[in-house]
């Protein structure tokens, strides 16, 4: 599953939030080698027409704008608590948010494997025939069973999200994917923030029933769905149909071989076994290498936990905003602020030039204490306008490592990896906040209310926090100490002994069969 961090904002369901688009080893130019003369034209899985690319994806990006216009979608829980659906808050707290988390890990693994087989269009039909479905239970549903299966068709449409975040590398050629990538990122940053502000605005000032707004709505998802009809095929995909692609040449490439060689020659060598050759199988094999590497461990462990904890936040957030605030809400307002904020500060952070690899547990030990002590003020405060302060902020930290996280864990990965890993962090953090939600929110466990969910959230936060420092000062203190020694080394003056030069033969080969050798 490829990452990007389109800070989306949308209620308790974070729809843009979702982390599918990479920048990878390939997007600075060339394959995913880094063979920039055989990557293919950029025009190539647009029929080789360049106008005819720039359509597809100006239409994908389109696509990802207007689906991401639902202006009631930061108003679901206040809609779900007032006269018109007449919820209790335990119900919406214990009852029906958990079944969100809970679809989302059982469809994300299939949606997943289904995006790359059936080569995105269909899932993302489904998407949005999910998204109708969830506006026609908002509609017409009234029992708590409604809105269970409208939580749980929201899993669906999230676990779906990988569908649109990987398309658009799908249309164009390897040295275009950064480009692409921010296009798609845009479009949906822009419509996540005209869907908050309408909403906000429909609300307050136009004194629109939250029917009228679940109507509204409705329409929006149900020309999303007809755009989707209308979305190109595309050629290629990451995994199976790459693979399908180089079976198909094996046997021309044999038949070529018998007519060069006679049959009385040297037999060749008996075919091996598909499942084994496949991408996906050699993928798989390669994580174990991923988990190795120091860099790419830390961070993707804090893919995990910090996503898991950020999301729970997300979810209970507006049921909390209720429990302080029930009189007004300006849940739209505040969407389109943290919107705009962790747009700033996932910009910003394309720029920060430190040494990632010395001050990386440091960062992220402040930045999650920060965080620890934003949901702590959340928690106790009575103030409506602290909470909505401090949740922006609070968004706006987590966006601002998002960038950073995926450039250290894609750069030195193919994009294959890279999907295949972002895939598995994302599915461990799903476990875990499922997890979390059966033994704190669901009504089976111990089913706390709101308040006392943020401060287990918060008390979450600090445990990360003192981990990340923990690990911080052993690097550091590593690192200086090795410094140390180095500079006593050089100061010892020039060694008397010579190290002796490896042979050029002996260089060690990269692990695409090539030499290491300019």
């Amino acid at each position: 599953m490829v990452a990007d961090d389109a800070a989306a904002a949308g209620d308790h369901r974070p729809d843009g939030d979702q982390h599918l688009e990479l920048k990878t080893p390939a997007s600075e130019g060339g394959g995913a080698n880094g063979d920039a003369e055989a990557a293919p034209s950029p025009c190539e899985d647009a029929g080789g027409d360049g106008a005819g690319l720039k359509c597809s994806v100006i239409f994908l990006c389109f696509y990802g704008f207007m689906s991401s216009i639902r202006p009631g979608e930061a108003f679901i829980t206040p809609n779900l608590l007032s006269s018109e659906k007449n919820f209790t808050r335990q119900q919406v707290t214990n009852e029906i948010t958990p079944v969100l988390t809970y679809s989302y890990m059982v469809v994300l693994v299939p949606a997943f494997l289904l995006t790359d087989l059936l080569r995105y269009k269909p899932v993302l039909i489904v998407q949005g025939v999910s998204h109708v479905v969830i506006w026609v239970l908002m509609l017409q549903g009234t029992t708590l069973l409604h809105m269970q299966l409208m939580e749980f068709f929201y899993g669906v449409t999230m676990a779906c999200r990988v569908a649109y975040s990987s398309y658009i590398f799908s249309l164009v050629s390897p040295a275009f994917y950064q480009r692409v990538a921010g296009y798609s990122r845009s479009s949906v940053l822009l419509g996540v923030f005209t869907s908050s502000v309408l909403g906000q605005l429909c609300v307050s000032l136009g004194g629109v029933t939250y029917h009228t707004l679940d109507a509204v709505c409705l329409g929006f998802v149900t020309f999303g769905l007809l755009l989707s009809f209308c979305l190109p095929w595309p050629r290629r995909s990451l995994f199976f149909n790459q693979t399908r692609n180089q079976e198909k040449k094996e046997p021309a490439a044999r038949s070529e071989l018998d007519r060069i060689n006679p049959k009385g020659g040297v037999p060749s060598p008996p075919p091996p076994s598909r499942w084994k050759d496949s991408v996906l199988v050699q993928m798989l094999l390669e994580v174990g290498n991923v988990v190795k590497m120091p860099n790419l461990r830390l961070w993707s462990l804090w893919w995990i936990f910090n996503s898991t904890g950020y999301y729970l936040v997300l979810f209970y957030v507006h049921i909390l905003w209720n429990h302080v605030f029930p009189a007004t809400s300006y849940n739209g307002g505040v969407e389109a602020a943290s919107t705009l904020l962790s747009a700033a500060t996932s910009f910003v952070a394309g720029f920060v030039k430190i040494r990632w690899n010395v001050w990386s547990e440091l960062v992220i030990g402040l930045i999650t204490a920060l965080q620890a002590g934003l949901l702590l003020l959340m928690g106790t405060t009575d103030s409506i306008w602290v909470c909505y302060a401090s949740y922006i902020l609070f968004r706006g930290f987590y966006q601002f490592l998002v960038p950073i996280a995926t450039f250290q864990i894609a750069s030195s990965l193919t994009k294959e990896l890279c999907a295949l890993v972002f895939g598995i962090n994302t599915f461990l953090g799903t476990i875990l906040k499922s997890i979390i939600s059966l033994i704190f929110s669901d009504k089976r466990g111990l089913g706390l209310d709101v308040k006392a969910q943020f401060f287990v959230y918060f008390v979450y936060f600090t445990l990360l926090t003192v981990v990340y420092f923990v690990c911080a000062g052993v690097v550091l203190v590593r690192h200086f100490r090795d410094q140390n020694a180095e500079g006593r080394a050089s100061a010892g003056g020039p060694p008397t002994e010579l190290s002796p030069v490896p042979d050029a033969s002996e260089v060690e080969p990269l692990s695409n069969g090539k030499s290491a050798k300019t």
